[in-house]
């Protein structure tokens, strides 16, 4: 019988090169996507195509509101950080950052997964082009997988959870090379924190900058459209 995974879908470069990934080692996919209040709910309409595309046994996308909480720019009216160098940019946790955003994620994904028997979760979590997200590093993803069988019935009674994250120790580069070798459509993806609301992306955000430093190092062009 195929085995069934999870795959947190944000939209992006990272969750999708994720997908192909698990689908390439013959997974049953599931995906789930967040509508949590995010300035760049775009985003959603990209994993919806992209699910689709990878004929996904079902794609969740499951309701928060981290406006609620606020902390972030991308939640809440602060503005986003526009034209920093690359050099600072994982100099410290910027004001991207929600708090807690994938120990919650991961957590509602551990309950849907469960459910389904599903006991492969992936997350794109990266930690050396990142903009210094601390639940992006291994440090929190062997934590969080090591909770998930502590505190689950199926963890508990020996279905045990593996968390994957592939691309942790990945370049954005060697990302996008294996998602390309992989047959990855990168014009289906969104990275932009500020996208405009005809869905150009700005181009200068935080993570617009990373994207354009990966496809640029990959040798690979960049099918993003920015205004």
């Amino acid at each position: 019988m195929q085995r069934k995974a999870v795959v947190l879908l944000s939209g992006g470069i990272d969750s999708t090169t994720t997908l192909a990934i698990a689908k390439s080692q013959h997974f049953q996919i599931h995906a789930i996507s967040f509508r949590y209040g995010q300035r760049h709910a775009l985003e959603l309409e990209c994993a919806r195509k992209i699910a689709a595309h990878f004929h996904v046994e079902k794609h969740l996308i499951f309701d928060l509101d981290f406006r609620k909480i606020g902390g972030s720019a991308l939640t809440d009216n602060l503005e986003v950080p526009k034209l920093r160098e690359l050099s600072k940019i994982a100099a410290e946790i910027p004001v991207t950052y929600v708090p807690a955003r994938n120990i919650i994620f991961l957590s509602i994904t551990l309950g849907w997964a469960e459910t389904l028997g599903a006991y492969d979760i992936f997350i794109g979590a990266n930690v050396l082009d990142y903009s210094g997200y601390p639940d992006c590093r291994p440090e929190f993803i062997s934590a969080f997988e090591n909770m998930a069988n502590l505190g689950t019935k199926a963890g508990t009674e020996g279905n045990r959870f593996s968390i994957h994250a592939p691309l942790i120790r990945m370049t954005k580069a060697q990302i996008i090379q294996k998602g390309f070798e992989l047959g990855v459509n990168y014009s289906m993806t969104i990275s932009c924190y500020d996208p405009s609301p005809d869905g150009k992306s700005c181009g200068s955000c935080d993570s617009c900058l990373l994207r354009k430093k990966g496809f640029l190092e990959a040798g690979i062009p960049d099918p993003t459209v920015y205004r």
